[in-house]
């Protein structure tokens, strides 16, 4: 069968059933609306360095495989760093922008890459993409944060690289908060216990809504929290208030949002999606500086809604070594990149290598020092 090819500027141009028919419905950034949502709304704009350019594979009408992608012209918001690659590029005078990135973006967030029904599609996806990059001259071409199951059907010109998330996963099968925290030895239990306990001596309480339950006001406040963390740090933010009611409205029970209240009032929130068996944690913000309240909105609020909703997960962001002793563990996280160049792409075969093994000791040591009591 000859699969013909196509590049696509928009996501509109597919059909939302056909393009979630590729895929299971368990990752939530995957689904035609959350994809399209961030082009209709405004979250992605060429000035920002975002163009949409799908992949998508076709037997006559009918979509046979696809992948996410878009032609980037810088690196940001894309959580594996590839800078110095750029800044390599540059002393020799070659353009290292656009390259092409197939993920979902602003989210560092594991999930399929390559959708399809089997195998022999995806690889033709991967054959594609080389097909493409050849053709169109681009510098390279980047896949990020692929599932393990995805990473075999990649071959040697596709360079691995490895990364570290923190991740709480049920793995004892825990009915509740108490049964988690007993898992633990005493002195991270004990500092879990005090954190919460000076929240709720500080008089805060919270509500956990979806979006078919949350009011225009609270989608407004979630997103004002949104920005006001951007601004703190001095980065752009890129999500609309446009987008979060979009989804809301598209998408409403794969959208949690988590209020800190006192009052009556909110004072801080985190936004967060919900998969088939993961919770992902993705933005906080917050009017107030309390002792716990972060721990306790962002990573403490989402564990119960996990234990109460029976999902094995979560996963609450890239980077923070502070969610070590709160149970997060050290996780593996992937990507693969097709470097066009001969000879960068051997250089940087090697230099990938060796960041590799520096992840895995990184790990190794962070695993030495989680919060959880050895089995006796």
């Amino acid at each position: 069968m000859t699969l013909q090819v196509r590049c696509l500027d928009a996501l509109a141009d597919v059909e939302p059933a056909a393009w979630d028919a590729l895929h299971d419905g368990r990752n939530p950034f995957l689904q035609h609306a959350f994809l399209h949502g961030l082009e209709h709304c405004g979250c992605l704009r060429p000035d920002w360095g975002w163009i949409p350019r799908h992949l998508t594979l076709w037997d006559g009408a009918r979509l046979v495989a696809a992948a996410p992608g878009y032609l980037k012209g810088n690196s940001h918001g894309e959580f594996v760093f590839d800078h110095a690659w750029a800044n390599a590029y540059a002393r020799q005078g070659l353009d290292y922008y656009p390259k092409w990135l197939l993920a979902v973006p602003y989210s560092p967030v594991t999930g399929p890459r390559l959708l399809a029904r089997d195998d022999d599609a995806r690889r033709a996806l991967l054959a594609a993409v080389a097909g493409q990059v050849a053709a169109r001259r681009l510098s390279s071409a980047h896949v990020n944060f692929h599932t393990p199951a995805e990473d075999a059907l990649f071959g040697q010109e596709w360079l691995p690289r490895l990364d570290v998330q923190y991740h709480w996963h049920n793995r004892d099968g825990w009915n509740d908060f108490d049964a988690f925290l007993a898992a633990m030895d005493h002195k991270h239990r004990k500092n879990i216990r005090q954190e919460r306990a000076k929240v709720l001596r500080a008089g805060v309480s919270f509500r956990r809504l979806h979006g078919d339950e949350a009011s225009p006001a609270e989608l407004e406040a979630i997103h004002r929290f949104y920005l006001q963390t951007f601004d703190d740090y001095g980065n752009a933010p890129a999500l609309t208030l446009d987008f979060i009611q979009y989804i809301a409205r598209e998408m409403p029970r794969n959208l949690l949002i988590v209020f800190a209240t006192m009052d009556d009032e909110p004072i801080a929130g985190a936004l967060c999606l919900v998969g088939g068996d993961t919770l992902y944690g993705r933005y906080w913000g917050s009017d107030a500086r309390l002792p716990g309240l972060h721990f306790e909105t962002c990573y403490y609020q989402g564990i119960e809604y996990c234990l109460e909703h029976g999902l094995a997960r979560f996963e609450p962001g890239a980077q923070g070594e502070h969610k070590l002793a709160r149970g997060f563990l050290p996780t593996f996280v992937r990507s693969r990149h097709l470097i066009a160049h001969p000879g960068f792409a051997e250089a940087l075969r090697e230099w990938c290598g060796q960041e590799a093994q520096a992840v895995r000791r990184y790990a190794q040591t962070l695993a030495a020092h989680g919060p959880f009591r050895t089995p006796a």
